[in-house]
């Protein structure tokens, strides 16, 4: 089994912050597959310019779509690619509405003992408030009548994806760093492997 922390949940829930802060305390990179994507999708045949003209289309409804063909690639390289690290997930490339790509995710994290899915609340409809407070300032978060954040929280893929789930309410980022660390015994792990 990997040890390396994978952190997921919905957008705005604090995966890069929190991810950032693990790096630093474990003396680990930290690898974001937001920031990496791209260029795996591009590996496969992505065409950034079908993307704006389905998003003109067809709206941000469109473009997640088909953007989700390319993700289950796009996390079994970055997953093959780099160790020893802390990976943050952006919320989008881990939801999957196909059958077939969920099951492609499944496999790729199942060598994963740390999988760790933030929340702001064990609260469901907490959770999707502050969420949505988060996020009010962007547009498209609510695109075509489609809450994201209602859609992340509620989708059965992160619960079980994750093996732990960490709540950040009442919570600084250090404490919620440190109960990760705490629950999947990390730290030891990783001075085990120095």
């Amino acid at each position: 089994m990997r040890s390396e922390i994978i952190l997921i949940g919905p957008p705005f829930a604090g995966k890069s912050t929190i991810g950032k802060l693990l790096a630093e305390e474990l003396g680990l990179p930290q690898v974001s597959l937001d920031k990496l994507r791209w260029d795996y999708y591009r590996q496969i045949g992505f065409d950034e310019a079908l993307a704006q003209k389905l998003r003109q289309k067809g709206g941000f409804l469109t473009v997640v779509a088909y953007w989700s063909l390319f993700n289950s690639h796009a996390i079994e390289r970055v997953l093959a690619d780099h160790t020893g690290c802390v990976f943050d997930f952006g919320a989008g490339p881990i939801m999957f509405e196909n059958d077939l790509l969920c099951e492609q995710i499944k496999r790729a994290l199942s060598p994963f003992m740390n999988v760790v899915r933030l929340l702001p609340s064990p609260d469901p409809e907490q959770s999707i408030q502050v969420l949505q407070q988060r996020s009010s300032h962007l547009i498209g978060t609510n695109a075509q009548g489609f809450d994201w954040s209602i859609f992340f929280v509620k989708h059965r893929q992160n619960q079980l994806l994750a093996k732990y789930e960490v709540y950040t309410e009442g919570k600084s980022p250090a404490e919620t760093c440190a109960e990760i660390i705490m629950l999947t015994k990390i730290d030891d792990q990783v001075k085990t492997n120095r």
